[in-house]
C-alpha cells in the first residue's frame, strides 16, 4: 500500500470563509509543514487566493504540494449552476498550476483532485446525524442535485483533466447510506470517484470499515477524521448545526478517538487503495492556537499504526 498523508484548512477552523476569525492562509501552510506534512488541500472557494504565481511561490518555498480543491456549496439548487461551474473553472485552472507529487504506482487517478460536497441547508444542518428525522429530497430535486454533480464533473475533467470526487457530508444531501447508494447508482464511476471519510461516516451511523469496503471501487481519495465518543454523544441530543458541534469538539486528533484505525489500515490494504489520505479536523478558528500539535498528534499517530 502506498499511503502520502495529508492534511486541510479545516484542522485551523477553515470552512465558512466568512468567518471573521479565520487564521492566515500562510500560518495554515507554515504550521502544515512545520506538523510533517508534505501536501495540503486548497481549502473551501475564496479562502486561498486564485493565484497560482503568489500560491505556488509560497508552497515552494515550504516545500508543499496541493493534493485537491474543494467545491462545498449548494449542490441541489439549479440557480446555483453558474456559480458552481464558475467555482469550478476558477479553481481547476489555478490547482493545476501548482505544485503536485509523483502519481504512486496502482492510484488511480493522479492530483490534484475536486472534492464535491453539498452544503447550505438549514433543514439538514440541524438533522446532521439523525438518518430517521432528516428530510430526503424528492425526485425532481435529486434528479438537479445529480445534474449538478455531472455538470461539475464532466467539466473538471474536460478542460483541465481533474478528476472529481463526491464526498458525503454531515449537514449535506449527501450523507446517509441510503444517499450515499443512490448516488453511487446514478452517477458512472467513469464521470466521478468517491471521497469517504471515516469520521462523516461514522457521524452518519455507518461504519467506516465497512463502508470503505462497500465502495472499493469508486475510492479515489479518503479523508481521516477521529470522533470524541462522549461529546459525540451529548451533541447528538441536542438541536446542533454540525459545525457548532465541531466547535464543541467532536472532531478530536487521530487516534484520540473512537474510530479504529489498525482496523481501517487493514481494509485499505485488502482492496488495494493506493494514494492520498488527508487528516481532517474541524474547530472553531477561534481555538487555532492548538491546529499545530493536533495535527502533529494525527501525523504521530497515523506513523506509529505504519501509514
Amino acid at each position: 500500500m502506498t499511503i502520502t498523508i495529508t492534511t486541510a484548512p479545516c484542522c485551523w477552523g477553515v470552512d465558512d470563509v466568512s468567518n471573521p476569525n479565520l487564521p492566515a492562509w500562510e500560518r495554515v501552510f507554515d504550521e502544515a509543514a512545520t506538523a510533517g506534512y508534505g501536501g495540503l488541500e486548497l481549502g473551501p472557494y475564496g479562502y486561498v487566493p486564485l493565484d497560482d504565481t503568489l500560491v505556488a511561490k509560497a508552497l515552494a518555498e515550504r516545500n508543499l504540494f496541493i493534493v485537491a480543491g474543494t467545491i462545498f456549496d449548494d449542490l441541489v439548487s439549479a440557480d446555483n449552476r453558474e456559480t458552481l461551474l464558475r467555482q469550478t473553472d476558477e479553481i481547476c485552472a489555478v490547482i493545476t498550476r501548482l505544485p503536485q507529487p509523483a502519481q504512486a504506482a496502482g492510484q488511480r487517478f493522479r492530483t490534484p483532485y475536486l472534492t464535491v460536497m453539498d452544503w447550505g441547508h438549514d433543514e439538514r444542518d440541524y438533522a446532521a446525524g439523525h438518518s430517521d428525522r432528516a428530510p430526503r429530497l424528492d425526485d425532481k430535486a435529486w434528479a438537479g442535485m445529480i445534474a449538478n454533480i455531472t455538470a461539475i464533473a464532466e467539466l473538471a475533467q474536460r478542460k483541465y483533466g481533474v478528476r472529481a470526487v463526491i464526498h458525503p457530508h454531515a449537514g449535506g444531501y449527501i450523507e446517509f447510506a441510503d444517499e450515499i447508494e443512490r448516488v453511487a447508482g446514478d452517477i458512472p464511476q467513469a464521470v466521478a470517484g468517491f471521497c469517504l471519510d471515516t469520521g462523516h461516516t461514522y457521524y452518519a451511523g455507518m461504519d467506516p470499515v465497512e463502508t470503505l469496503r462497500r465502495y472499493a471501487d469508486r475510492l479515489d481519495y479518503v479523508h481521516f477524521k477521529d470522533i470524541d465518543q462522549a461529546v459525540f454523544d451529548r451533541v447528538l441530543g441536542e438541536r446542533i448545526r454540525f459545525f457548532e458541534a465541531c466547535g464543541q469538539g467532536v472532531m478530536c486528533p487521530i487516534g484520540r478517538g473512537v474510530i479504529d484505525y489498525p482496523a481501517v489500515k487493514r481494509t485499505l490494504e485488502e482492496i488495494g487503495y493506493h494514494g492520498f489520505i488527508t487528516v481532517e479536523q474541524e474547530r472553531d478558528p477561534r481555538n487555532v492556537a492548538g491546529s499545530l500539535d493536533d495535527v502533529k498528534r494525527s501525523r504521530d499517530y497515523l506513523r506509529s499504526v505504519d501509514f
